[in-house]
């Protein structure tokens, strides 16, 4: 075996930090993460995101920054030659660096050898992608045109939908097999999956039992929420939608996510066969969640932060060295904090600051506490033209599926606040520049209905996490290089 741990990286996209059988939803079927943290590993249930989407949310994971240290804001400002990346300090230190799946994190135009060994493509024709075959969507005047729902997907000839998610999970099974005994790998599979539209194939389609999903938030009074998400649920055209509509398109989302967790058993049992899965660091996340439904709304928004959008998986098997007390914590985490591990257990010191903790004296028990607040922040200044993110074919096409959230990222009367979030245990203040605050006492409204911003009786608290977030942005707000300059 080699010297370093084999590091596994199973990162979908857009999955909700509720949707585990695990941490209590009864509707979720998720046998093999219900299984590894039963036995080998370690499930966050308070894990946050930096961003709520995927660009953002990727360049801090795979940094150890928070958005605002360089500016990643928007899905097309992606990570610079000149700034660090995981993948690529593994890379340096002899880790053999497997890349299945989306980018999202740097310039498609300067290539991708600075950062893995292989970047893997589908060998085979894969099926439709739902956002370009979207007949699904029907009528643009109807009310389907902007729910992302597709439902049941038929394979035709072959057991399963092979689209480029199965191509990325064969192909690094096919890798795990074959793979000389004595590199460490690092495999990084970035799926699109249960990212919508929202479609799955049988069996999954048909696993998850209707009656068990747990109900909706519902759609609030939007007169002390984000003119962002008031705006979105307009232009969805879901108002008319009964409840039954609903959980047909949450049941699809919760077979996507157990069509992942399938696809997240097949690599742990190649990592067996194999004989590696003992001395291998695995670690499953998402890059943020998704509305499926709640508040009436779906996919997901760049400058809010419910709890369903910012709370997202985090399970980690440490190597076979590490201490491990399997099973679930409850303390406060950041995927920032992946990185932070990444590099311990891979015996790295990389050569510039970042915002990560290591998350192995949790996963070895020997830790009560690890963070007493945790952050995320999205958004931009009135006149930031090029965090409009008019890249986006939505921007302009009506007929694009993200017109009603990218199209008012366009507006100057403030949608598109940027806006940051402090959330305690028991608490949630989110402070927007050109809009009203938000505050949520989550004890007794962890749906974040009511907006307590102006209630005289939360003053104190309000007053407290302005302090602390003044203090986080004072000692994140930027990063001093190593090298220094001749003067």
């Amino acid at each position: 075996m080699p010297e370093k741990p084999h590091i596994i990286i199973f990162n979908p996209d857009q999955w909700r930090g509720d949707v585990m059988g695990h941490l209590g939803n009864p509707a979720a079927v998720t046998p093999n993460l219900d299984r590894i943290v039963e036995n080998d590993a370690v499930s966050f249930r308070y894990a946050f995101c930096q961003n709520p989407v995927c660009t953002p949310s990727r360049c801090s994971f795979m940094t150890g920054w928070y958005p605002h240290v360089r500016g990643h804001r928007t899905m097309f400002h992606m990570l610079q030659p000149d700034e660090p990346v995981l993948l690529k300090y593994l890379k340096d230190n002899g880790y053999f660096v497997w890349w299945g799946g989306k980018n999202d994190l740097v310039p498609r135009q300067d290539g991708f050898a600075e950062y893995c060994d292989v970047k893997y493509e589908a060998p085979r024709e894969l099926q439709p992608n739902l956002h370009r075959a979207d007949e699904w969507r029907g009528d643009p005047a109807g009310d389907n045109y902007y729910s992302f729902y597709a439902g049941k997907l038929e394979a035709g000839e072959e057991e399963v939908y092979y689209d480029n998610d199965w191509a990325m999970v064969d192909g690094a099974v096919d890798l795990i097999r074959n793979a000389p005994p004595d590199q460490p790998l690092c495999i990084y599979l970035p799926l699109g999956y249960p990212h919508p539209p929202y479609g799955v194939e049988e069996p999954w389609y048909s696993q998850i039992d209707r009656d068990r999903i747990p109900a909706r938030i519902p759609s609030p009074g939007w007169e002390k929420k984000p003119s962002l998400v008031a705006g979105i649920y307009e232009r969805q055209g879901l108002t008319g939608w009964s409840e039954e509509r609903f959980t047909e398109l949450r049941a699809t989302y919760y077979g996507m996510c157990a069509r992942v967790d399938a696809q997240f058993g097949m690599v742990v049992a190649a990592l067996k066969e194999r004989g590696a899965y003992e001395d291998s660091a695995i670690f499953f996340f998402s890059d943020h969640g998704d509305f499926t439904g709640d508040y009436g709304l779906v996919e997901k928004t760049q400058n809010t932060f419910e709890d369903c959008l910012t709370r997202v998986p985090l399970i980690v098997k440490p190597p076979a060295d590490a201490p491990i007390n399997p099973g679930i914590r409850d303390q406060l985490v950041e995927l920032i904090d992946f990185t932070a591990t990444a590099y311990e257990w891979a015996g790295i010191k990389p050569d510039y600051d970042h915002f990560g903790r290591s998350l192995s004296g949790l996963i070895g028990g020997a830790v009560d506490e690890h963070r007493d607040a945790v952050f995320c922040e999205g958004g931009r200044l009135i006149g930031e033209e090029q965090a409009m993110e008019k890249d986006s074919p939505s921007f302009y096409d009506p007929a694009g599926l993200y017109w009603p959230r990218v199209q008012l990222q366009g507006s100057e009367a403030g949608e598109h606040s940027k806006a940051t979030m402090c959330r305690t245990r028991d608490f949630k203040y989110v402070r927007r520049l050109y809009e009203s605050d938000e505050l949520y006492d989550l004890r007794r409204d962890p749906g974040e209905v009511q907006n307590r911003i102006d209630d005289p009786a939360y003053a104190d608290v309000l007053t407290q996490l302005r302090e602390r977030m003044l203090t986080w942005y004072q000692t994140t707000c930027d990063v001093v290089p190593y090298k220094t300059d001749v003067r």
